[in-house]
């Protein structure tokens, strides 16, 4: 009688490389040979008794015969204690066998997943960047008439705004800089510009990234962080997803004049594990982007301590909501900045 397959059934893989759940057979080489240990014992057991002479039979008594029981199933179950664990023993070494095939198919698949996706996300970030430059120059070419339709409801903004342009042509003529005769950019789009358009539709938006673009450096700490939220893009870490805990608007003063380490602590408020340890990763693991963060990290703070000078407690509050600064608060934690 030939003993039945070891092995378990034939199971198809899916197309992740996980496969069924095997079906084992009921009885196994395994419990054929304890089958055949047990008789074997139960045989000389009885040879044994049938063959022990008369007079030391007449003497048995009831711990004797409790005695003999033990003695004749004790080793029986020892026996199939061994089997089941013979047999436990290589149902976890085909399972650790399958495990480990599947998470290497898992691995091939996400390896080609990711391929593709990164292939798919270069055409979807180019189609983007097509559109936010067609509403751009959509904005650019609409931004007089936008400008006249909006300046009758405020009249302070409009006479600020018409008092540099009566200028610009006789200060150009005396070798002026141009962005040197521009009014202030308010705080309000300051920290718009900052925040980033949230759609290729956010024609305010659009505005004041603009202006402030004019300004050369307010485009350096805005081309900076543009940089970094690129970079951190393409691990999947999105400024809009991130809640970090707020910081008081003193403790933000306190960074801008000067103060590092933990008396600053409270402004890397960002929490997210994952996003922490991705950003960590590509530091150590990118020059590129560690050049970027440290760049984007040396403007910031050049910027927030002039800002500080002249923004209320309001203003600061905004700023720290907005993408650029929540980019410092992660960059900025990983780089110890905050330690």
């Amino acid at each position: 009688m030939s003993s039945p397959s070891r092995e378990p059934q034939d199971s198809q893989p899916t197309p992740l490389g996980i496969y069924d759940r095997p079906q084992y057979q009921a009885i196994t080489g395994i419990e054929i040979t304890a089958i055949a240990f047990t008789v074997l014992w139960l045989i000389a057991a009885l040879v044994f008794f049938v063959f022990v002479p008369g007079d030391e039979q007449s003497g048995i008594d009831g711990n004797s015969f409790l005695l003999t029981l033990m003695g004749i199933f004790m080793p029986i179950a020892m026996i199939w204690v061994a089997a089941t664990a013979a047999r436990s023993n290589r149902v976890m070494r085909e399972e650790s066998a399958r495990l480990q095939a599947a998470i290497d198919g898992i691995r091939q698949s996400y390896v080609s997943l990711q391929q593709r996706g990164n292939m798919s996300s270069d055409g979807t970030v180019a189609r983007k960047l097509d559109e936010i430059a067609a509403a751009a120059k959509k904005t650019e070419t609409a931004l007089a008439t936008f400008s006249t339709r909006r300046d009758p409801a405020n009249p302070r903004k409009n006479s600020t705004v018409s008092v540099p342009d009566t200028g610009d042509q006789g200060s150009l003529a005396l070798g002026t800089p141009a962005e040197e005769l521009a009014p202030p950019l308010p705080s309000e789009e300051f920290i718009r510009a900052l925040n980033f358009p949230e759609t290729a539709e956010d024609q305010a938006g659009f505005v004041a990234l603009r202006r402030a673009l004019r300004d050369r450096k307010t485009a350096q700490i805005i081309q900076a962080s543009q940089d970094v939220l690129t970079l951190l893009s393409q691990d999947g870490i999105y400024m809009d997803d991130l809640r970090p805990d707020r910081a008081r608007p003193e403790i933000w003063r306190q960074f801008a004049q000067g103060a590092r380490g933990r008396a600053v602590a409270p402004l890397g408020g960002v929490r997210d594990r994952t996003s922490l340890a991705l950003t960590a990763g590509r530091m150590k693991q990118d020059p590129i982007f560690r050049d970027a963060a440290h760049h984007f990290l040396r403007l910031f703070d050049r910027m927030f301590a002039e800002f500080e000078k002249t923004a209320s407690d309001a203003d600061i509050s905004a700023l720290a909501d907005t993408r650029t600064a929540r980019a410092f608060m992660l960059v900025g934690r990983v780089a110890g900045t905050f330690d």
